[in-house]
């Protein structure tokens, strides 16, 4: 399956890669099960050499890992019986059993309610489980959404406790061997590295974010990568955690993107029975700051980066290394936008929100022309 070029969206990329918003963007649109368009523009790797963007080029993921593993296999607990959303953490975890924590369910942990701050840098703690289970709460539990990587990390480890077994042989096993994907793996083979968008120098981002957030750097050589990161994950505590985590760690190209992508849609999915996927389009934080189904964003959420060219119940998540996927359920249409825009950039990196609400508009108008 190969789609077409739009030549409106490759030449507004262009421009934002002339822009230096980042290198290279890799994008597939599908409708109804068929990608539709499709292109790869710019330059996957600068540095150490140059190597062009292809459509079958591999992206770091980032927090799209969130839904495309931890959120999708979530679900399949959900639909068995085996998890629920009103369980409580401190069901597998003793550690929440307090009286501060003892409330959080999973429902709060897919919708970013459980008041566990945003982040933090487990990997300065040199201890993962206590960085994570020691953890005070920042807000009220059900008080507000906070996006935060500590709620995917703690479900990983949830999932773990279940299957009892690692996240990425799960993984392996439930979805990418189900859907005979070949190119979607936590920790990509290092023969496949050419083929891999690469990513920042060092992680100079987070450790700023580390200093500016008063935490004590011990030994900086250690603690953050002073190399080109190519083939290996960006995030730090991924990186801590061996490359596998509940919120990051996936590689994967656009069209396997695609394919995990197909499985949130009731028409379409493999994995998850057709009513289980009303999970990704419902709103479970009503009358909060964001809006928020299991796992996703919903388009309603103000400022999202779905933009007006998406109903208002897509769903959607980005990554931070300038990934995204955005899912519009009534028509079945998939937008997906890999970038690595944290690839030979000084800081601060771009935020691609507009580029993103571009995308969307070019797509959906090239859509309508081919009805």
């Amino acid at each position: 399956m190969v789609g077409r070029i739009n030549n409106q969206i490759s030449e507004y990329l262009q421009t934002r890669i002339e822009a230096n918003d980042f290198p290279s963007a890799s994008y597939l649109v599908a409708e109804k099960g068929e990608i539709v368009l499709q292109d790869a523009i710019g330059l996957a790797v600068v540095e150490p050499e140059l190597i062009e963007a292809k459509i079958d080029t591999i992206y770091d993921l980032a927090s799209m890992t969130k839904v495309l593993v931890t959120g999708l296999l979530c679900a399949r607990l959900l639909e068995n019986g085996v998890m629920n959303l009103s369980d409580k953490v401190a069901k597998y975890f003793v550690e929440f059993n307090s009286d501060e924590k003892c409330d959080i369910t999973i429902q709060n942990l897919l919708t970013h309610t459980s008041g566990l701050r945003a982040w933090k840098p487990l990997y300065l703690a040199y201890n993962l489980w206590s960085g994570v289970f020691d953890e005070n709460l920042d807000y009220p539990i059900n008080s507000k959404v906070v996006y935060s990587d500590l709620n995917f990390i703690l479900l990983g480890f949830i999932i773990e406790e279940i299957y009892q077994d690692n996240l990425d042989n799960i993984a392996a096993k439930v979805i990418f061997e189900t859907l005979n994907l070949q190119n979607t793996f936590y920790n990509p083979p290092k023969e496949l590295q050419k083929r891999i968008a690469a990513s920042e120098n060092g992680n100079e981002f987070e450790k700023k974010t580390c200093i500016e957030q008063g935490y004590e750097i011990r030994n900086p050589q250690s603690q953050f990568r002073n190399r080109i990161i190519w083939g290996e994950v960006h995030d730090g505590n991924c990186y801590f955690m061996n490359g596998v985590s509940g919120h990051a760690g996936l590689f994967s190209t656009a069209e396997e993107t695609f394919k995990i992508a197909r499985q949130f849609l009731p028409n379409q999915t493999t994995l998850l029975k057709p009513e289980t996927c009303e999970l990704f389009q419902t709103n479970f934080t009503p009358n909060l700051n964001e809006v928020r189904s299991i796992a996703f964003q919903l388009a309603e959420t103000k400022d999202s980066s779905a933009g007006s060219a998406l109903s208002k119940n897509s769903f959607g998540h980005l990554g931070f290394t300038g990934t995204s996927l955005w899912i519009e359920p009534e028509t079945e249409r998939i937008f997906i936008l890999l970038t690595n825009r944290t690839h030979e950039h000084e800081l601060p990196f771009v935020i691609l929100n507009s580029v993103r609400r571009k995308f969307h508009e070019l797509a959906c108008s090239e859509l309508r022309i081919y009805a």
